[in-house]
């Protein structure tokens, strides 16, 4: 009698490996595109268009306040998770005083601190 024989082809070990390696790297990579595209396409105002967002600053470890100029109106939000409030309307900041002509709104804000004008215009709101 002559020895049983498998009939399909036999997979090579070699070549399973070299698949799970490939498979590896192309996931590896998807996830990698994914990580930076989260991380680099944060709230950045693109200095066109109607809405332009001029800062933020975190307050939380999910919520942040956002400075957005519409226009020539600057509105403080404050954002949360499925949640979006206006918490105060300025008109645009062209200069921080005096001592700083020619800085643009934004440039005026940082150099201010925004902390302290958060600060002060918390003070000067009614509280509820």
């Amino acid at each position: 009698m002559a020895p049983a024989t498998s009939s399909g082809p036999a997979v090579a070990a070699g070549s399973i490996a070299q698949m799970l390696v490939g498979l590896a790297v192309v996931l590896a990579l998807l996830g990698g595109i994914a990580w930076l595209l989260k991380r680099y396409s944060g709230l950045r105002g693109t200095g066109s268009g109607l809405i332009r967002i001029v800062g933020g600053a975190a307050v939380g470890q999910r919520e942040r306040i956002v400075v957005v100029e519409v226009g020539g109106t600057w509105l403080l939000v404050g954002v949360a998770p499925g949640q979006v409030r206006t918490l105060h309307t300025m008109p645009r900041i062209e200069s921080a005083g005096a001592g700083s002509p020619g800085k643009t709104g934004a440039a005026a804000l940082a150099e201010s601190g925004f902390a302290t004008w958060l600060r002060r215009l918390s003070e000067n709101r009614p509280h509820e």
